[in-house]
């Protein structure tokens, strides 16, 4: 497990974000609409988890989170994650995956998969230890 700091670790990586999608999330239109128009954005399923969360959805929700998490996940691995090491919380690009897991990690406790819960928990830890925090599991 890397932590920030670490200056032996690998770089944190910083991904691009999805500037169409998350416009369009702001701007308030459906986040279905737009996960069909982005479907590689993580931000659309994670918004899209979400909704079903408040829903109290939750296998509605672990499937759009899982979809959002993969695509994320995608993503990092083109900018040289090599499934380890920091993805910054702060840095806006990142929250679309962060959100994703962290409706997964939600999703997953709803209906009691507990192993994966707690594989999403650690990830985030993994990833940034603020995003659980900022994300309402810490």
């Amino acid at each position: 497990m890397t932590s920030f700091g670490d200056l032996m670790g690998p770089q944190p990586v910083l991904l691009p974000g999805d500037e169409e999608a998350e416009s369009d999330l702001l701007n308030h239109v459906d986040p279905e609409q737009v996960a069909a128009k982005y479907p590689a954005a993580s931000i659309a399923w994670a918004a899209l988890a979400e909704r079903a969360l408040d829903d109290d959805q939750f296998v509605t929700a672990y499937a759009f989170a899982r979809t959002g998490y993969h695509r994320g996940l995608d993503q990092l691995r083109r900018h040289g994650w090599k499934g380890f090491g920091p993805v910054p919380w702060s840095h806006e690009g990142n929250q679309g995956f962060l959100r994703a897991v962290g409706a997964l990690a939600r999703a997953a406790k709803g209906i009691r998969e507990d192993a994966e819960h707690a594989r999403c928990l650690d990830l985030l830890e993994d990833c940034d230890p603020r995003a659980a925090h900022e994300l309402g599991l810490g």
